[in-house]
Order: structure tokens, then sequence, then C-alpha cells
């Protein structure tokens, strides 16, 4: 392909200039794409003779040798002609510490390098400039309870939406505006910072200009690129959009996981480029740098397993230090979660896309290592002319200021949208100044928030009033930047100026055959991982052998009548019940995979079938393994036809057998979506399959409105060929007295299995078959459904306050809750009114909104309770000594953590407990609390004065754990009410308790959320500073005295804590003890 590329472009002086742009765009683009992604080069040698030699010798091979070449200096010194497709881990490593020693100094350099090599020979670097003019997105959004997935709510929506397609009735959704009227443009070269409070519409915008919007949403408004609307190219592989959500294979690297993105999306037009870059040089006479030469050359190599850019990407995001660690989930350790936040920029950064839209890559990492990702992007967006659209919730000022652009949203309007100089300008002539020491970030998002705005007001001789989002808006419009902006959406972009490399109109990034051998190479890395399946199968197997052996002793069996071969005939029954429940793993471990599945899919890393098909054939060898253990136990022992064709014939049936079984757990896997929904059609399957197979219920027992059932069983094809196979051996040959017949054709014909031996073949057809559709089957839901968990916006039907309906508009008066998103698109499961909460209310003093919100809890609640005091005096808590330390030469037998601590926590003081990792804060807590069951504890703890008492303790106290557990099934209020029931004494009546549940919703601000479902953490449901708020109110409805809270704001960024330290504030306000411990207030 290459080198018709090469030769197309010798052969038509016009066409080389585009082509040549075009690949050399295409890679520079794929680098800069490769988001801070190519170190191409940072050497610079004399050279020696040697060297001049070999490169005199590479120049002149032909076109296609002389790109699969290079010259790279060895770590010993030296030049040695490599193949630059199969790079050395070692050389990898030489030639990437030589290019980019350390990545914050020397990629800027490389990157220098790099372009310095593409402009020496004239070739322009493709761009694209991203135009959205008067976008408006809608949704429908649920009122109050409806989007509850309820069994009433199911049934009562499949009435109503056949009523409302009749036209009888309209529907009782109302719609929610998520973006209006929206218009700007993005250009190539620039960094654009996307601002706005969650529930802003940041999301939704990132989505549009990507390409990726839900169809569910009504769209209207155009988006182009260079022109060119989404139809004429695949946005999908022109432009990257990198998720806020983390979906990672838990059992890969680091590097497997970067490595397997790289390359399903292949190296773009990189290739084409540098056969063309080659080629000028070579006209021209330029020897180029050979690490860059190397290095650019690998780069536009497909196919590799391991490439340069994978290493490259690493090194800029600073995952080289866990490389070749596990990502992990939930049940398996793994990395950090800022190290899987950057891991999912990687994904994208390896490939060729050319703009980058990247959604709130910043969460939970810290300020300097954001600000090192930050500045890598500007560098490859600046110097490779790169377009790059990053939104970040609460940059840091120097991550601020590496942007050029600011496009500033607000309640669905775009408030700012221009350089990053004059923003602060475009307030100030509105009557809002930033203070000094203020972080510029942190002004935007507070100024346009109703509870903030106030504070900012400069104008004193004219009275304040809020200014609204819309307002805002319409006053840019004026403003000079507002005007050229304006200008330029009303001159037209000029197509032929795009290049023809800068949009990608190919679906797939590499061919059919790579795809499917990068998929099959990953899932046989999946296979070895997780080996403990199938070696625990096999045991499994063997053990059930073990005892059917037993059960089923020949000795013990008789071939004498036709009782006895019904005996049998349950011997072959279980035989092949066994290895078809082998089968079930599959559903689980199909399930498991498949929200990393959607997210390739639609990113078109790969089409379905390449991911299809390799689950389906590497678990054949496996079939065979399971099915030999099982056959070579039992089948002469149980005492089957020993007639050695027999033998291996019923080996054909089981392996099939097991096939089929694999290909149906994997079809209704993919169909379910969902292990409760899978699980419970499933196990209706297989009774289905069980009861209509033949052996349950014969086929004269089963009623004639019935029959079709048993006719499309795969188990009804798989006995009668076993039994057949069995049967009509030469041991069942016999005639009884008194029957004209066999024994084995009587014993078929007593069950009303089919006497004739061509009923075998006829099974091995069935079974065959089935195989086959069930395969087609699970391809077919890959490809076509999508996942199970629907984003449905919700409308808190709470009547709205007086302050909400003047002028907060679409935020204020509707609240957004995750009810089920895993890409959540509608909402950002941030009530709008969190929004509107800022950093700065850390610094809280119970004044003006807040006392709003905290008036009734200090005025005391509907649930009186005792204020207590706690206090503690030379507490010490040790452990037995470990055995490693004792084997290490530690003469104590006890290890001591608390050494002599003492203190007092006192009502309605928030105390911090503070201290480096290790030092014994939680520690202490679990002692005061009673939480620890083992170990040794001396000195006194006293409440209120008197000594402490556990049984009576537990009734006054509650603890916050610092990961939050919660039922992902039910709702807020339902996890309150739940907690209160069991919690709060048998005297409180119903009322009062839903009255008290009321005045904790309020405390913690969870009233807006009352019916949004819990949801899993990462996949829906609530966001992680929601879930901590739900942790502390379902302590709180205990109507505890004290309380206690490890790590409250651990895993939040700045905004989301403040949030929940308002709510631990608001429970201090009433009076309660309150310890917290904490790492960085």
């Amino acid at each position: 392909m290459v080198m018709e590329g090469g030769d197309i472009i010798k052969a038509s002086n016009s066409l080389r200039g585009s082509l040549r742009a075009g690949s050399l765009r295409a890679g520079s683009s794929s680098i800069w794409r490769n988001s801070a992604v190519d170190v191409f080069s940072r050497s610079s040698r004399d050279e020696d003779d040697e060297e001049a030699l070999k490169w005199a010798a590479l120049e002149k091979l032909p076109t296609v040798a002389r790109l699969r070449k290079g010259i790279l200096t060895g770590s010993q010194g030296g030049a040695n002609e490599v193949d630059v497709d199969n790079l050395g881990w070692q050389e990898k490593r030489t030639l990437l510490e030589r290019l980019v020693k350390v990545a914050e100094e020397d990629n800027e350099r490389f990157l220098l390098k790099l372009k310095n090599r593409i402009d020496r020979v004239g070739i322009d670097l493709p761009t694209i400039e991203v135009r959205y003019e008067n976008l408006n997105i809608e949704a429908e959004a649920f009122v109050g309870t409806s989007a509850l997935p309820s069994v009433l709510n199911f049934i009562t929506s499949i009435f109503e939406n056949f009523l409302i397609d009749m036209g009888v009735l309209s529907s009782r959704k109302k719609k929610l505006t998520i973006l209006k009227d929206v218009s700007g443009i993005v250009k190539p070269g620039r960094m654009t910072l996307l601002l706005g409070p969650p529930s802003s519409g940041k999301t939704t915008l990132l989505l549009a200009l990507a390409g990726k919007l839900n169809p569910d949403l009504k769209f209207s408004g155009s988006v182009t690129y260079n022109g060119h609307t989404m139809k004429e190219f695949v946005p999908q592989r022109t432009a990257a959009y990198i998720s806020q959500h983390d979906l990672h294979l838990g059992e890969v690297t680091v590097r497997e996981t970067l490595a397997f993105s790289a390359r399903c999306q292949g190296v773009g037009t990189r290739y084409d480029m540098l056969a063309e870059l080659s080629r000028r040089e070579k006209e021209a006479n330029i020897k180029p740098d050979p690490d860059i030469d190397v290095f650019m050359k690998a780069v536009a190599t497909e196919g590799q397993e391991a490439s340069v850019i994978t290493d490259y990407i690493l090194k800029i995001l600073g995952l080289d230090v866990c490389a070749d660690t596990m990502v992990g989930n939930e049940m398996l350790r793994g990395i950090s979660g800022g190290q899987r936040k950057r891991v999912t920029t990687g994904e994208m950064l390896v490939g060729p896309a050319r703009a980058l839209f990247m959604d709130e890559i910043s969460t939970g990492l810290d300020s300097s290592t954001t600000f090192q990702i930050v500045n890598s992007l500007r560098q490859t967006v600046h110097i490779l002319n790169g377009t790059a659209v990053i939104s970040l919730l609460q940059p840091a000022p120097e991550t601020y200021d590496l942007f050029d652009d600011i496009i500033l949203l607000s309640d669905g309007v775009i408030v700012y949208q221009g350089p990053r100089e004059h923003v602060v300008s475009f307030f100030e002539s509105m009557g809002f100044r930033c203070p000094e020491r203020k972080g510029v970030a942190d002004f935007l998002q507070e100024v346009t928030s109703r509870k903030d705005q106030m504070q900012y007001w400069v104008r004193k001789d004219q009275p304040y009033r809020f200014i609204t989002a819309n307002e805002f808006a319409e006053a840019f419009q004026s403003f000079h930047v507002g005007m050229k902006l304006g200008d330029e959406l009303g001159t037209p972009f000029d197509k032929t100026k795009s290049h023809p490399a800068a949009l990608t109109t190919q679906k797939y990034g590499v061919g059919k055959w790579e795809l499917l051998k990068a998929c099959i190479a990953r899932e046989f890395l999946l296979m070895k991982r997780n080996s403990f399946v199938y070696i625990f199968k096999c045991m499994q197997l063997t053990v059930m052998a073990l005892i059917t052996m037993t059960l089923f002793f020949r000795t013990e069996m008789h071939k004498d009548s036709v009782q006895g071969g019904r005996i049998y005939m349950g011997a072959l029954f279980f035989g092949m019940t066994m290895i078809m429940f082998n089968g079930m793993s599959e559903l689980s471990m199909t399930i498991s995979k498949l929200p990393v599945f959607y997210k390739q899919r639609d990113l078109l890393f790969f089409p379905s079938w390449a991911y299809a098909l390799p689950s389906w054939i590497l678990k054949i060898p496996v079939t065979f393994l399971e099915v030999s253990i099982w056959v070579f136990i039992t089948y002469y022992v149980i005492g089957f036809d020993p007639n050695a064709e027999r033998f291996f014939r019923q080996y054909l049936i089981l392996v099939l057998t097991n096939q089929m079984a694999s290909g149906l757990f994997r079809s209704i896997a993919a169909i379910g979506r969902n292990m409760i929904v899978a699980n419970t059609f499933g196990s209706f399957a297989l009774l289905v399959l069980f009861a209509l197979g033949g052996f349950v219920l014969s086929r004269e027992d089963i009623k004639g409105w019935w029959i079709w059932g048993y006719w499309i069983s795969p188990m009804m094809y798989g006995q009668n060929a076993l039994m057949a196979n069995e049967f009509l051996g030469h041991q069942w040959n016999r005639v009884l007295p008194g029957s004209n017949v066999s024994l084995g054709v009587e014993v078929l014909n007593s069950r009303s299995f089919f006497p004739d031996s061509y009923w075998y073949w006829i099974g091995v057809g069935g079974l065959i078959g089935f195989v086959l559709l069930f395969n087609f089957v699970f391809t077919v839901a890959l490809t076509y459904l999508a996942p199970f968990e629907k984003n449905k916006a919700v409308i808190s039907d709470e009547p709205e306050s007086d302050d909400q309906v003047n002028g907060v508009g679409v935020g204020g008066s509707i609240q957004l809750t995750n009810q089920e998103s895993s890409s959540s698109h509608v909402n950002r499961s941030e009530i709008q009114d969190d929004i509107q909460r800022s950093t700065s209310s850390m610094s809280f003093s119970m004044s003006d909104a807040t006392v709003g919100a905290n008036g009734k809890g200090k005025k005391g609640m509907v649930l009186p309770f005792e204020p207590h005091s706690i206090t503690f005096d030379d507490i010490v808590y040790s452990v037995d000594m470990p055995q490693e330390m004792k084997e290490q030469g530690v003469p104590e037998d006890r290890l001591v953590l608390l050494k002599g601590v003492s203190g007092a926590f006192r009502p309605g003081v928030l105390t911090a407990l503070m201290g480096v990792s290790g030092a014994g804060k939680t520690t202490l807590m679990d002692v005061l609390a009673g939480r620890k069951t083992g170990g040794y504890i001396d000195g006194n703890i006293t409440v209120s004065g008197f000594p402490k008492k556990q049984e009576t303790f537990a009734r006054v106290s509650g603890y916050c754990e610092q990961n939050d557990i919660h039922s992902p099934h039910v709702t807020v209020y339902e996890s309150l009410l739940y907690s209160a029931w069991l919690r709060l004494s048998s005297e409180v009546d119903a009322q009062t308790r839903k009255m008290f549940i009321e005045e904790v919703m309020e405390l913690v601000e969870l009233k807006p959320l009352r019916h949004a479902l819990v949801g899993i953490p990462g996949v829906n449901g609530l966001s992680t500073e929601q879930r901590k708020r739900l942790t502390i109110a379902v302590e709180l409805v205990a109507n505890p005295s004290i309380i206690f809270m490890d790590e409250p704001t651990s895993g939040l960024d700045a905004r989301a804590a403040a949030i929940v330290m308002r709510t631990v504030r608001n429970t201090v306000d009433t009076g309660r003890t309150v310890v917290c411990t904490i790492h960085q207030p």
C-alpha cells in the first residue's frame, strides 16, 4: 500500500503535493494526535564515516525497503542498521531515552526537531477547524418517580408508548433544553479550555463536536470540520472523544491496554507522509537525524504488537512507572484512580486522530500531574497544529494559563468564547471583577452562579441584581470578541483549503485481517490471565466424573432388561447435562467485558465480528480438553459400549454439546447485557431446553401444541444421537424372550427416542447448526444492541422555590440525576444547585445562602438527641508481632500502633485528625468507635464522664467508612428509610420517622435526588460526591450524638469536597460531635 502511495505521489505533481502534504500532514497530526504523542527526535551527533556509509547504502534501497530500515546508535555506541518492524524492547528504550529523556524538559525540543524535518522539505501538516452553528439539543425528561425501573412503571410505559404512537395520549415527559442556540469556532494550533459548572452542558457539547451524540436526543444546528458535514467523513476516527468514565479490562496491564488501542486505530496517513518525506529528502540530498528517522518509521508501521508510540505516550503521561501493572477492577488490585484516568486519555492519544475532545481528564489527578499532561498536549497542539478542546472542572492557575482560548458554558448557553486574555475584561465590562489572588477559572465558574455572583459586583454606585447566563450571552454578542466571532462565522470555510489528509473516510484504522489478529491476541491474553477459571472447570469436571463413575458403576448396572437400559440413559443424560453446565461461566465472563466492548465498538476500534470470532474459536481447544477429561474417566468404568468407534462418536457429540452451550450462554449474555436479566433469561431458557429435550418428558408425553419446542431444542438432537450411538451397539443387540426387536431398540422405544442409526448424524448436524446459529446471534446482538443502562434525565417533582423560578432558567428549576448512565449524555449527575456551589464555600461562615439550607437544622430537629462528649486518656493499642518481623530479629511480642494518645472531642465542634499516611488516624478512630476486634487496648475512654460500654455506645454513635457501600438498585430515599427502620428506636412512630428523614435529606442537600437510583460507582447512578453525602445521611438517620468519618473527601475534586464538607459542617451545627480523618483540608 505504501509502495502504491509512493508511486502515485511520484506520478503527478499536483497529486504529489496534496498527498505528500496529506500523508505528512496525517503523520504529524497523528503525532499530535498521539497527543504529546510523538517523540520523534532529539539527537544530533557528528557523522562518522561508518554511519555515513550505512546511510548511503540505505538510500539505494527501494522505497518500501527503505521505509522499513533505519540507522540506530546502540547503547554501547556504533551505528547499526535496524528493521523498524522488529525493534527490540531494549532498542525502543534506548531510542526514547535519547529523544525524550525527561518528558517535561525534552518533549518540546523533540517535537520541534520533528516539525523542522517536515518543514525543511516544504510539507504542510493537515489542520482541522471545527465550527458549530445554532446548536440546540433537547432531551425528554421523566418527572419524579416515573423513571424508576419498577414493574408498575415498566408496564405503564409499554401501554403509554403504544397510546402515544397511536396519537391517543401525549407524552408525560417534559422537554429539557441542554444546549440553547450555541455557535462558535475551534481553531487549529490553539488550546481551548471548556469551563462550566456540572450540568451546564459541557459533555453534551463535546459529544456533539465529536459526532458521538446519543441519537435519542433532539438535535438541530450544524457541526462542520473544514466546512465538511459529519456525513462526508468518519468523525469517530477523525476526532477522538476522551470520556470522563474510565472503562478498562482489569486483567491487562497499562502497556497492553495502550498497545491494543494503537494496533486497532492504525497509523492513519503517517506512512504516506513518510514515503513522500523520504522521497523529497532523497531528491534534496538531505540526511535526517537518524533517531528521528527511526522513530518516524517505527510509528508509521502498522500491525505492530507493541509500537514505539505506546512507549512515548506512557512516558508523556507519566505512566511509565506503572506500565506493566494490571489496570485492575473492584476484585483485582491495580493502578490508582489518577493513573486509570491517564490510561483513558492515553488510549486515544496513541491513535492518529487529529482533533481531541477531552472530558474532565483531571479528575483524581493532583495539580502538578494535570499541568504536565496539559503542557505536553499544548506543545503538540502548537507545534503540530492540532485541534483540542479540553474540559476541566477546576484547573489550577498555572494550568489555566496554558490555554489560548476559553469557552465558558452556563445553563446551556455560551457566556464567552474567545482568547483567554479578554475574558476578565468582558466580565469587568458587565460590572464583575476578579479579585487579586483569586484563580480566574474559579472566578469564571462562580460569576454566573446565583449563590456566588454578588461578591464580585464592583459598581457600588448601582444596586446589584442577579444577571443570568442568558443576559451575559446577549452582552457577549456586542463585546468586541463576540462581534469578531460573529463575523468569522458569517464567512463560510473555504473547502478548497481543507487538506485531503485532514479528514478520515475509512471506517476502521487497519485491515480486517489485522483487526482480527489483534482481537485474537487480546482474547488469548485474557484467557491466560483468567486461566484459573479454566483450571477450576477442569478440576470440577474431574471430581464430578469420579463421583459419576462410582455412582453408575458397571458391576452394579445390568444390560438384561429395559429397566437396566433406562439407568444407562440416566448416565448419558447426566453426562450431557454436566458438559452443558460447564459452559455457564461464559455468561458472567462475557457480561463483565461488555462495557469495554461497547466503548471500543463505538470508537470504531474493531467491528463486532472481529470481537465475537476469537471468543468462540479460542475456546474450542478448551472444549476438547474438558470433554476428554469426562469421557476418558467415565466411558469404560460406567460400562458403555466398548467399541472404540462408539467411544469417539460419544466424544464428538459431547464436544458439539459443549460448543452449543457456550454459544447459547454467550448469546444470552449479549442479548441480556446485564447479569440480572441474563441470569433470569438464561435460567428460563435452560428449563425449557431440559423439559423439552426428550428425556425429562418423553416425546409421547409432550402435548401437541408444545411439540414445536421439542423439535427446536438443541438437547433433543444431542440426546437422540447419544442414545442411538449407545443402544444400537453390540452389547444391546440381544433379543429378549417374547420380543421381536433387540433390547437396545426396546429401551429407545420405552422413552420415545428414535431407534434408527442415522439419527446419530442428524444429531451431529443439528448440533453443528445450533453452534453456528448461537454464535451468529451473539455477533448480531453485539453489532446492533446498545448498553442496557439508558440515560434518563429526571426532573424533580419538588415544587420550585421562588428564587429558582426567578431567572435561574434551565438549570435552577430542573434537577438532573444520573438515573442510569454509563455514558450519561444528558446529565452530569450533579444537581444544578450543587453546580452553583463553589469552592469558595469551603470558607463557610454560616451566612447568606447557607443559613437558608441549615436554618432548620440549627433550630433543632424533629427527634431530640443528647449531645455527648468523648474523652480518652493514655490509649495504647497493640497487636501481636507479625511473624515476618520476628524472623527479622525483632525481640518484642507486641507491635504498638498507638502510644499513649489522649484527647477529647466536644459537641458542636468539628475535629480533624491529621497526619501522614500510616500515622494511626483511622486506627485511633476505630479504637474509639469500638471497631477493633483484635489486638490489645489499654487506657480510659469515657462518654460524657461515664465509662464507655460498647453495647450502648453503638446506639449513640455513627461511623462513615471511606468506601461508600450502598445497594445499587434502591433510591436515595429508600436507602435512608431502610437505615431508619433498622436503627431508630421502636418508640418512634412512622410519621415522625419520615419527617426526620426529610430533615436529614435537607441537611445533607439530598432532596433533589430523592428518587435517584444509587447505581453502581463509575457506571451509573450517583456521582462520588453524592455517594459521600448519602453515606453521611445513612448514619445521620440513626440520630447519633457522635459521628466518626474516615476520609470523607478522598477521591473528590475541590468543588465536590466543598459540598461534602458543607454537609459535615451542617451536621456539626446541629450540636453533634463530629470527628473526621483528613489528608488535605
